[in-house]
């Protein structure tokens, strides 16, 4: 089948294997899922500007575990039995403890540091999947009516990243049309405020398209104040549903009933606040077998994390003190297995198999 999947199903596969990826440090788990999220976006991604931003998320990843390391040689808590790095160290006065300036790097602090950088890169890294995968466009359809000058912002926000790509693109092909070499640091100059003056273009002539068609304007409502009664109510329930689930001397009735209670006062509000925002929708994204497999699969992958926690916690982290080899994990490993799952069982992308039929043709 060729077709695009619903964007909800991508972004909440993708937020379930970056929930999953906040409860390790292991870098053989880790390790998974950058694979499992590299093979799907390859896999599925079409051809447009918000597909081919996938390897910016990338490097913003490598950035942040690099960012990590330089922090922790020049402030961090060294700690460990392998030198690594024999820097200098400044004595700081009683009130600063806890904060070290400097001092030797171990290989152990130094493990440890990159492993929590690594595990923050893996979770913008699936952000950066959900992104290539579904347009944030298609996705703001099917944002609640009640929540929809949110999501238009949400939607330009997201597409900064793509645009920005797609810029770099066009610029660096301009400049090898006219001759010119190849983009290096030297060259910076010379590229950055084309590009700025590109991407800026395109987000005001985004604006406008937006503002032609209405967003962010609503007819004058009669129930905003059920509305936001109904808000208020379900947000304050949800808290102390909360609230007396975390604690537990506190009564059974201001756990799960109070938290049930609010939600669904909070969903009466979004439907309230929904009927006065009149949207049509010309063409509706299918939600079938492939929506629902592609969030089991990412759904398995964060049960498989949630038991493991549960039954044994130290296989999630590195062994530091004293350095050791990380575990293998079956269980969460077989998760993520079924989380590669959507590369292979979901529907192709129209513009992906219009590039692969010609192939096919010559062949």
């Amino acid at each position: 089948m060729i077709r695009h999947l619903h964007p909800a199903a991508w972004w909440l596969w993708a937020l379930a294997l970056a929930a999953g990826a906040s409860m390790t440090t292991n870098p053989v788990l880790l390790a998974a899922h950058v694979g499992v999220l590299v093979a799907v976006v390859l896999a599925r991604r079409d051809g447009s500007p918000w597909g081919r931003a996938f390897r910016l998320y990338a490097v913003l990843g490598v950035v942040i575990v690099l960012v990590r390391l330089v922090l922790h040689a020049l402030v961090g808590l060294k700690f460990g039995d392998i030198p690594l790095l024999p820097l200098p160290e400044a004595h700081l006065p009683s009130w600063a403890a806890g904060i070290q300036l400097g001092g030797t790097v171990y290989l152990e602090g130094a493990l440890g540091a990159g492993l929590e950088g690594a595990r923050l890169a893996t979770m913008i890294l699936a952000i950066g999947a959900a992104n290539a995968l579904a347009s944030p466009k298609r996705l703001l359809k099917v944002f609640p009516a009640a929540l929809h000058e949110i999501g238009a912002a949400l939607v330009v926000a997201v597409t900064v990243a793509p645009q920005l790509a797609g810029s770099v693109q066009r610029v660096a092909r301009a400049r090898q049309l006219r001759g010119e070499p190849a983009l290096r640091l030297k060259g910076f100059r010379s590229i950055a405020m084309p590009v700025l003056q590109d991407t800026l273009d395109r987000s005001l002539a985004l604006a406008a398209a937006m503002d032609g068609r209405g967003y962010g304007r609503r007819p004058e409502s009669t129930n905003g104040r059920a509305t936001g009664a109904l808000t208020l109510l379900g947000l304050l329930g949800s808290c102390v549903g909360i609230y007396g689930l975390l604690d537990t001397t506190s009564p059974a009735a201001l756990g799960l009933p109070t938290l049930v209670v609010g939600l669904v006062l909070c969903v009466a509000g979004l439907w309230s606040g929904g009927r006065s925002v009149p949207r049509t929708i010309y063409r509706r994204d299918p939600w079938s077998a492939p929506e629902w497999l592609t969030i089991a699969c990412g759904a398995a992958a964060l049960v498989a994390m949630l038991v493991t926690v549960r039954r044994d916690p130290a296989a999630l982290g590195m062994p530091l003190a004293p350095l050791g080899l990380p575990a293998l994990p079956v269980l969460p490993l077989a998760g993520l297995a079924l989380a590669a799952v959507p590369a292979v069982a979901t529907p192709v992308p129209p513009l992906v198999s219009a590039r692969r039929a010609p192939r096919e043709v010559a062949a």
